[in-house]
Formats: C-alpha cells, sequence, structure tokens
C-alpha cells in the first residue's frame, strides 16, 4: 500500500535518506528529507485542528515557497486535497476556482494575498496563513495563524496524525486545466496517479538521492510540482527554490552552482530566456549537468541543438498533461538510447497507442489520435459528463493531441486537433511552421496561428521576436519560409514584436496570440477608417 501513495513513497524515501537534503531556499533554509517529513506531520496535525477533514479541499496561493512545498504535502498527510492555485489570479478568477473546487479553506503566506482573500472572504471560506520560523539557517515550527483557529499545538493532534491511513483512492490533488478551448475543467488525481507518476519519471531520468535540481516554474502547475519538485523528493534528491520566489534569469546559474544542480525542468520558453542570456552574458562557470528536461510545449529542434552546443548536456524533451499527473512519454537519457529532435520520445510507464476516429489503432507512420492509459491518468473531469464522454471512448483517454509513432515507438506531435489549420482543405500543422521559423539565425521566438479568411477558410499568419540588435522585417522572413515551406504553409501575414502573450506558466498559447494579433488588426482597421 506504501508505495501506491505519494505520501508512503516520500515516508520511505526521508526513512532511506533522512539526513541528506531535501529542499532549500536560497540564503534560508536547507531542511533534510526527516525534518521535511517532521514539518509535513506537524502541519497535517495543524490542519486536522482547525477542522479539515478527509475529502476536504484546500485552496492554496503562495509562490514559490518552503511553506508551500510544507502545506501542500500536510493537505495531502490529512486525506484533504489539495488545490494550488496561481498568486496573480484577480478576484473574479479566485471566485471561480475556489467555488469550482468547492475549497473549505484558503490558505496563504503571512503576507496573504488580498484578490484572493476577498473571494474567500465573499464565499465565506476560512482564510489561514502559514509560516515556517528560522533563525541561522535553521527551521523552527511551521504555524498557521488566523483570528478564528483554535490552539493547534497540542499532543494530541500529533497522535491524531500518526492515525492517519492515506489510501491510493484519495484524491489528493485538484487542479484545472488551462482552458484553451473553453470554460477550464476540473481534474481530480489520486494518491495512486502521483505516486504512480513520481515513480514514472524518476525511472524515465534515473533520479537518486545524488540528484539536485533548481525549480524555474511556477508550483501550482503540474510541471515544476511533479516534474520537478515531487520526483526529486520521492528520489531522494535535492530541490532548490529561488531567492524571489521565482524564475530569474540572472540567478539561475548561481543557484544551479551553488546547490550542486545536476538537472533542471522548463518550458521552451524558459529555455530560450536561459540560452539568450548565455549568448549574450555567459557565465564564467556553467555546472555539470545530466541532462536538460523540456515539456509543455513543442520545443523547436534549432533551440534543442543550440541548449546541447551552450550547455554541454543532452535535451530530452517529453509530453505531459495535466490528466495524466503530468508525463507521459519522454526522450531517454543517452545511454538508454538516442535522443530525437522533434520527437517527444517514447511511453513512459503507460500504455500508449495512435486511434482514427473510429478506434482503430493506426500504424507506423500514420497520424491520428494519441490516446493514453494507466496508473497515472485522471478517472474523469469532476462535475462534467459531458467533457468525460468526449475524452473516455474505446477503452482509452484522448488526449486531443494529433500524432504518429515511427518505426522505433517514438512519438512525433502534429499539433492539437483544435489548433491544426485548415486552408482550404490543406491540414497544415503550426508547429511545423514553428521549428522552420525558429532555424532563421535573426528570430528569437516564433508561434504560427491559424485566423479566419474569406477565399480559404483558414489562413496561416505568425508572429515572431527578433534576436536583439535584429532588423529582420515582414520580406525577410516570408522569402525564408518561401525556400523552406511549402507554398500553401507559408504564412500570409508576418507580425514582428518584441513580446508575445504567455500563460502564467510560460506557455505560449495559439489561440491567445491569434486573439491578440486579430485584436491589433482590429484596432488599427477602426483608427484608419473611424468607429
Amino acid at each position: 500500500m506504501e508505495n501506491l501513495t505519494l505520501t508512503g513513497l516520500l515516508k520511505k524515501t526521508a526513512e532511506q535518506f533522512p539526513s541528506r537534503r531535501a529542499l532549500s531556499a536560497s540564503g534560508k533554509y536547507d531542511l533534510t528529507h526527516a525534518r521535511l517529513q517532521e514539518l509535513i506531520d506537524k502541519a497535517a496535525s495543524n490542519l486536522i485542528a482547525i477542522g479539515v477533514k478527509p475529502g476536504d479541499v484546500v485552496a492554496l496561493t503562495f509562490s514559490n515557497t518552503v511553506e508551500f512545498v510544507i502545506m501542500f504535502l500536510a493537505v495531502i498527510r490529512a486525506r484533504a486535497t489539495a488545490a494550488p492555485l496561481n498568486a496573480a489570479y484577480t478576484q473574479d478568477e479566485f471566485e471561480f476556482y475556489l467555488s469550482d473546487s468547492e475549497s473549505k479553506i484558503l490558505l496563504t503566506s503571512e503576507e496573504g494575498n488580498q484578490a484572493a482573500q476577498a473571494a474567500a472572504s465573499k464565499l465565506k471560506i476560512l482564510h489561514a496563513t502559514a509560516l515556517l520560523s528560522h533563525a541561522d539557517g535553521v527551521s523552527g515550527d511551521i504555524n498557521l495563524s488566523s483570528s478564528s483557529l483554535p490552539d493547534t499545538n497540542t499532543d494530541s493532534d500529533l497522535k491524531s496524525v500518526s492515525e492517519i491511513v492515506n489510501d491510493p483512492s484519495d484524491v489528493a490533488l485538484f487542479l484545472h486545466t488551462s482552458g484553451t478551448t473553453s470554460r477550464p475543467k476540473g481534474v481530480p488525481l489520486t494518491q495512486l496517479n502521483l505516486a504512480t507518476s513520481v515513480t514514472n519519471i524518476k525511472s524515465a531520468y534515473k533520479l537518486t538521492e545524488t540528484d539536485s535540481t533548481v525549480i524555474v516554474l511556477p508550483l501550482f502547475h503540474v510541471h515544476g510540482l511533479l516534474a520537478g519538485l515531487l520526483s526529486s523528493l520521492g528520489a531522494g534528491a535535492a530541490v532548490a527554490l529561488p531567492s524571489a520566489g521565482r524564475f530569474s534569469a540572472s540567478t539561475f546559474w548561481s543557484d544551479m552552482i551553488t546547490y550542486n544542480a545536476t538537472w533542471y525542468t522548463a518550458v521552451p520558453t524558459i529555455h530560450q530566456i536561459i540560452l539568450d542570456r548565455h549568448l549574450n552574458k555567459p557565465e564564467a562557470v556553467y555546472p555539470k549537468l545530466r541532462f536538460i528536461r523540456s515539456c509543455s510545449a513543442s520545443l523547436a529542434p534549432s533551440i534543442l541543438n543550440r541548449l546541447e552546443e551552450s550547455f554541454g548536456a543532452p535535451v530530452l524533451e517529453a509530453y505531459a498533461m495535466t490528466e495524466a499527473s503530468h508525463q507521459m512519454s519522454t526522450n531517454p537519457l543517452p545511454e538508454d538510447g538516442p535522443h530525437k529532435e522533434g520527437s517527444v520520445g517514447k511511453p513512459a510507464g503507460l500504455e500508449m497507442a495512435i486511434l482514427d476516429e473510429n478506434g482503430i489503432q493506426q500504424p507506423a507512420g500514420v497520424n491520428g489520435e494519441v490516446c493514453i492509459r494507466g496508473a497515472n491518468v485522471t478517472k474523469g473531469y469532476k462535475n462534467n459528463p459531458e467533457a468525460n464522454k468526449a475524452a473516455f471512448s474505446f477503452g482509452w483517454f484522448h488526449t486531443g493531441d494529433i500524432g504518429f509513432m515511427d518505426s522505433e515507438g517514438y512519438l512525433h506531435l502534429v499539433g492539437r486537433i483544435k489548433e491544426l489549420i485548415n486552408r482550404g482543405g490543406e491540414k497544415i500543422s503550426p508547429i511545423e511552421v514553428d521549428a522552420v521559423l525558429l532555424w532563421h539565425p535573426e528570430v528569437a521566438q516564433a508561434v504560427a496561428f491559424g485566423v479566419p479568411d474569406d477565399k480559404y477558410g483558414e489562413e496561416i499568419n505568425c508572429a515572431i521576436i527578433p534576436r536583439e540588435g535584429s532588423n529582420i522585417d515582414q520580406e525577410e522572413v516570408l522569402k525564408y519560409c518561401k525556400k523552406n515551406l511549402a507554398s500553401f504553409k507559408v504564412p500570409k501575414k508576418v507580425f514582428i514584436t518584441d513580446n508575445l502573450p504567455k500563460t502564467a506558466t510560460g506557455k505560449i498559447q495559439r489561440r491567445i496570440v491569434a486573439e491578440h494579433f486579430l485584436a491589433q488588426i482590429s484596432a488599427a482597421k477602426v483608427s484608419k477608417f473611424g468607429a
């Protein structure tokens, strides 16, 4: 049973490696695995004392802090459900997410979060703050504070948490999909889902107690939470949180060196930021990395090659989604096989198939929908029978992604079903156009997207961010595209910009980019011709 729950997995690891470093906050703390477990149990007992019951949903909105990690794992330890939320949400957004998740308590840092607290107050949800006391780098106790909380520091509380037995079927984590095409869907993930995912990730990258990483992604998102934090803790490895509570290119490498990092995982946008800083302001020395992981969006082969050349480590692209508790496939470590640019690797710890619309499995090289099944996959969306009917059919979970398997079993993604551009009957993968644009030496970032067109139904546009000092223009981009793409794939219009709209996790979403630039065109027309 222990290995079937995330809680049991982390406890077992702490017993194996009690004195090894588990969690560091730059310049503040260094917690061992044993000490981290003590703090988790103390915080879980505090939660029970304030009335948190098994199955209750506890919302957490923090930056990447030690308090977040402790309270997140304490919620799960208490058999409640953790619902991490982006601290940058507006009050209206907090109201939606708190209401949709049916949260009973809101946890924040001692500084609080005005928008979240206003939403919680409106919904009559209890608010509490968490603070880890410390002196000279030594942690004290984790304390909960609220005007309505009872005293939580009693021996009976600690006894009560020791009697709790976590079950694989407990819903431990509640997240929402990013909602690129509709209202965000609620995704419940169980202790078994999370334990399976952690085990799969740990196994794929051979993570051990000698590994160390620096978290660059927000921990309210499944990528940073599962791949960066929990998989490391599950391996007995070490995790460092940046001093500012979020990624900073200026301190990233110094943190990596300070904490003897052996790897890191990030979205392509952050890889590009790290690469650009290296090109413009290289460090005197870089750590020796076992590998660099990329996930959550397509990584252009040109970026992958530049990363490998710059930092001397294999770049392993992976494929993941919230509904699968993150990872579904990954390119292997060099000793386990080749890693292929343009591919998201082989299935990792689950079954994967390419199905046509009738549920028939497709042979190598033939496009279809990527479908999965395994112990890491959610049983279904919360209160959403229509979405569940669409997502679960023929005995598989349907990802909504189009791709194909090559003859060696590597998955190649073509794009989201709803993002494929249908230009007069020709189906175009925007990922392919992105990759070509990013090969241009003067292009730093690029994204292709579909826009409505009277003649063809849809037409391709693209937006690029030029490299620093470049004077590249639309004519040069189109000339390059005509040389490297079939004529029907060449963008009709190129937007040159210094910024692309991104999600809170650094992902570029085509729908949002398309809406942004279409709004610019509309505004320009109004300005030219009058409202």
